[in-house]
């Protein structure tokens, strides 16, 4: 199994995502164009996941390379790759199938509680979870559903939440990949931008770890691992 990563800015944590591939022990072949430019060629790979970042979706100017990114998203899909982008990723994928981006409009932060649409539960990756679960959120932007697309899970912050295109394109807008280890080592990199998108997060952060962080962990892998199985 041969897998493109795709990271965004110079922290990245693969987290569960990385676990399950691991798990699989897949081949990686890791980007960084926020660096070089560099973007994997679908016939090199069996699947492409994209992380997030701090820009937004349409940052053109500062990151001249995302244009091509959320073209190269979708050829990976047209070429029958799996593909998985995670909250930059997933509004870049929503880009790249010709879906609007809503900067500035949807912020959420924190373990937050995501809900399945109908088409969610029945969903062969998204399926795995419970009807409601609880999952990371650190974003300001949201997008509005591609043609076609199925609307897989939504919020009280961001009705776009989740969705997937054909047999394994999958956006989602919240951070499953990110577990307890990977959003403390975000607080102590972050908290200036963290206390900025709630303050008091983090005194709250113990307490708040404490009482969703294993569920949130638990629900992340098993998505990750479900993903994996699709490729």
């Amino acid at each position: 199994m041969r897998v493109a990563i795709v990271e965004n800015t110079k922290v990245t944590h693969h987290g569960q995502v990385g676990v399950a591939l691991h798990e699989a022990a897949a081949r990686i072949g890791l980007y960084k164009p926020w660096v070089d430019g560099q973007l994997p060629d679908p016939a090199d790979y069996d699947a492409l996941v994209v992380f997030g970042g701090e820009q937004h979706a349409r940052a053109d100017d500062s990151h001249p390379y995302l244009p091509e990114l959320a073209r190269r998203m979708r050829a990976f899909s047209g070429a029958d790759r799996a593909v998985l982008g995670i909250c930059l990723g997933s509004q870049l994928l929503a880009r790249g199938f010709g879906a609007e981006n809503r900067i500035g409009t949807a912020p959420e932060f924190g373990w937050c509680s995501v809900e399945l649409t109908p088409e969610g539960t029945a969903d062969p990756v998204l399926g795995c979870l419970p009807e409601r679960f609880i999952s990371f959120q650190w974003h300001s932007d949201t997008f509005t559903l591609p043609e076609g697309a199925l609307h897989l899970a939504r919020s009280a912050g961001a009705t776009q939440q989740a969705f997937r295109l054909g047999r394994a394109t999958y956006a989602t807008q919240f951070h499953f990949e990110a577990h307890r280890g990977v959003v403390a080592d975000w607080a102590r990199g972050f908290p200036a931008v963290m206390e900025g998108m709630s303050p008091g997060w983090l005194d709250r952060h113990p307490q708040e770890a404490a009482r969703v962080g294993v569920e949130a962990d638990r629900n992340g892998l098993m998505l990750a691992r479900a993903f994996v199985a699709r490729i």
